[in-house]
């Protein structure tokens, strides 16, 4: 069994996706979205679900760090009830809360540029996002 890792911004979507075997997380893209105009990038999203027949989404859920759910976390939410009803599949939320951060430094740690970490940081974050939820289950 697939499944989708992914991380919610307002003009990108991170795409991570899971081993057959559900072990590990690999970085697939970044979707460019238009949150404003309510362009999630469904498309692309509907060929990557039928390509690798995932049959579970993890959605990033940012949370304020006193736990309590914020405008981003909202609309974390609402993407959320879009994916289920579009695709017809599970979808977890899960609390990302510093997973950007730590994709940052880890960037940094590996001596990435500046311009092409911000090319690749949401794809990173949605790698820590569902490996955080991989390494749950085991």
């Amino acid at each position: 069994m697939r499944i989708l890792g992914l991380d919610l911004g307002t003009k990108t979507l991170g795409v991570a996706l899971s081993d057959e075997m559900g072990w590990t997380a690999q970085g697939i893209e970044t979707i460019k979205i238009n949150e404003a105009e309510g362009d999630y990038g469904l498309d692309r999203l509907s060929e990557l679900m039928k390509d690798y027949n995932v049959e579970k989404i993890v959605l990033g859920f940012p949370k304020n760090m006193n736990g309590t759910i914020g405008p981003r976390g909202e609309a974390s939410q609402t993407f959320a009830k879009l994916l289920e009803t579009a695709y017809n599949v599970p979808v977890v939320l899960w609390d990302e809360r510093l997973t950007t951060m730590a994709a940052e430094k880890m960037l940094i740690a590996a001596d990435v540029s500046r311009q092409k970490r911000k090319k690749v940081i949401d794809k990173m974050a949605a790698v820590m996002i569902l490996q955080g939820y991989l390494d749950s289950l085991n």
